[in-house]
């Protein structure tokens, strides 16, 4: 029997990210989502020639409710340089997303962050512009990702204070890490998982499948995503987070791109409505 260790230069940054997020405390929620309208729309827009994958629908509703919660697109600032200055909380005036992305750097597979600033003003075509900039696996090479290139070559105590020094300033962290993450797994066979991306709210997809749900009273398939929220316990609370989850959840089941509703409220598909799954009835969508 032989063991062989494998460097991991191209994973330093991955590493030293789960160093520096050590002190975080995360706490996960999640909910499933009818995707009908999503799906509707997606279908539409194909017959016009336009493509929008499902991230691009989380993040346009992302920048949306997190502008209407900025207590939720917050940083902790820790007391540094000593532990006698009073950590604070810094508010963010626009919404930035760290997109989490599986590609390969220098023939490694690893994970970049790609970030999609604007969102709480951009329009569907804008985000999904942007994320296919990043299509591919020449998106390694793009001059956003020099600094990810860079931690790999460094020596690990350099790349370690590098990294350290770029979150230092929270007037800085939008630029480098923006305000909020978002990972999707949802092009496998993954109902749901959580992650903590280091920002106050991580947003997780799971794939979109048919399941059967309750529409008033009666059993019917529909497109279903488990939408998952990590919060660090440290910048809000469970009430909080729970807000933003149910905006989330209600503007993507009610999604119009042109007017987009300020609020839960009542849901518009009357009063029997019932989200929760039935086990055992389910089949893949595409």
């Amino acid at each position: 029997m032989s063991t062989t260790a494998t460097a991991v230069r191209r994973r330093r940054h991955t590493l030293y990210f789960l160093e520096w997020a050590a002190d975080h405390r995360p706490v996960h929620l999640d909910t499933d989502v009818d995707m009908t309208r999503i799906q509707t729309h997606r279908a539409a827009a194909r017959a016009h020639g336009r493509r929008y994958s499902v991230v691009s629908y989380v993040l346009y509703t992302a920048g949306r409710v997190l502008d209407r919660h900025p207590e939720a697109n917050a940083v902790l600032a820790p007391g540094w340089p000593g532990l006698l200055r009073r950590p604070r909380i810094v508010r963010f005036d626009g919404v930035t997303a760290k997109v989490a992305l599986d590609r390969k750097v220098e023939g490694e597979r690893t994970v970049l962050s790609a970030l999609v600033p604007g969102l709480e003003t951009a329009n569907l075509r804008e985000i999904q512009e942007r994320i296919d900039r990043y299509r591919g696996d020449q998106a390694a090479d793009l001059p956003e990702f020099k600094g990810v290139r860079m931690l790999g070559r460094l020596p690990v105590a350099l790349g370690r204070a590098a990294f350290a020094a770029a979150l230092r300033s929270p007037q800085r962290r939008p630029g480098v890490f923006g305000t909020v993450s978002v990972s999707s797994l949802g092009h496998r066979t993954v109902d749901g998982f959580h992650s903590a991306g280091g920002t106050a709210v991580t947003l997780t997809m799971g794939r979109v499948v048919d399941r059967a749900v309750v529409r008033d009273g009666v059993v019917v398939p529909a497109p279903v995503m488990r939408l998952g929220l990590t919060f660090d316990h440290r910048v809000i609370d469970g009430a909080t987070a729970a807000d933003v989850l149910t905006d989330l959840h209600h503007m993507l089941e009610t999604f119009d791109e042109g007017t987009p509703s300020p609020d839960a409220g009542p849901d518009p598909r009357g009063a029997d409505h019932d989200q929760r799954l039935l086990g055992g009835l389910e089949q893949g969508t595409r």
